[in-house]
């Protein structure tokens, strides 16, 4: 079959296979899914806070696809509700869904700023249970979708110094599990990606840059492994082995030694 490009270069533009809609995705894990669904004939609908990065994604897809730009503060109460409606107004149906906007916070827990604490769990569970609910119901009324909640391996057990995050997490890929057998059998999957350190602006900002390499995934690297896994409607996919390894391990010790373990190393770390 030939490429995007080889068919345009005929005049042929490619037939869409659905539209999907994703959230953060002005930079990392969100712009290289973007980039990968239109590899692959997808419509796009891409959100994120800033508007310019938006833009510049969308200029930088060179696939034929239609792609729509909705700005969307979705830390904001008003915000999922507010980015249903801009795409009720354009007529557009969601095919498909990518919960991926999210922020980290890391610290000591009563040393937190509390709106860094509220636009955490804003982000991270109450903006994706609100588009998780419309459109799965969207879906199932329709027979067919896929949802695909990026998560984290730090979903799996408590990590101190990412108190917040990490149970923030926890819910994205327990409501996943959840949802993956509440919904079997009308059409829709819901997929859960649970990536380790990967190479983005979030976390940059916690300094995890200076961690090994093998221990740091590319951003295209874990968008592939979410389209992968999406296609293949697994409930849960861990990109990288050193990742599935470690949670491979974890889940077959003691919760007290893990959290015991997780409460030295955030002490020695500088």
């Amino acid at each position: 079959m030939p490429n995007l490009q080889t068919k345009e270069r005929k005049g042929i533009l490619p037939v869409s296979k659905g539209t999907v809609l994703i959230t953060g995705a002005s930079s990392g894990i969100g712009a290289a899914l973007a980039r990968q669904f239109a590899k692959n004939d997808y419509d796009l609908v891409i959100t994120a806070r800033r508007e310019k990065s938006l833009q510049e994604l969308k200029d930088s897809i060179d696939s034929g696809i239609s792609i729509e730009v909705v700005r969307c503060d979705l830390t904001d109460s008003n915000g999922p509700d507010e980015l249903i409606k801009a795409i009720e107004a354009k007529s557009i149906d969601v095919d498909i869904l990518i919960n991926n906007a999210g922020i980290a916070a890391s610290g000591k827990f009563d040393e937190l700023d509390q709106e860094d604490i509220d636009n955490l769990l804003s982000l991270n569970i109450l903006a994706l249970t609100r588009l998780t609910r419309h459109y799965a119901e969207m879906m199932v009324q329709r027979g067919s979708g896929r949802i695909l909640n990026v998560a984290s391996v730090a979903a799996f057990q408590p990590v101190p110094s990412m108190n917040v995050y990490a149970a923030s997490k926890a819910y994205v890929l327990s409501l996943t599990e959840s949802l993956s057998e509440e919904l079997r059998g009308t059409g829709v999957s819901v997929s859960a990606l649970c990536p380790g350190l990967t190479q983005t602006e979030m976390v940059d900002s916690l300094a995890a840059q200076n961690a090994p390499p093998f221990l740091v995934s590319s951003a295209d690297d874990v968008a592939k492994e979410g389209f992968d896994a999406l296609m293949a409607k697994d409930v849960i996919r861990i990109p990288g082995l050193a990742n599935q390894a470690a949670v491979t391990w974890a889940q077959h010790q003691p919760r007290w030694l893990i959290r015991g373990l997780g409460g030295l190393f955030s002490r020695l770390k500088p």
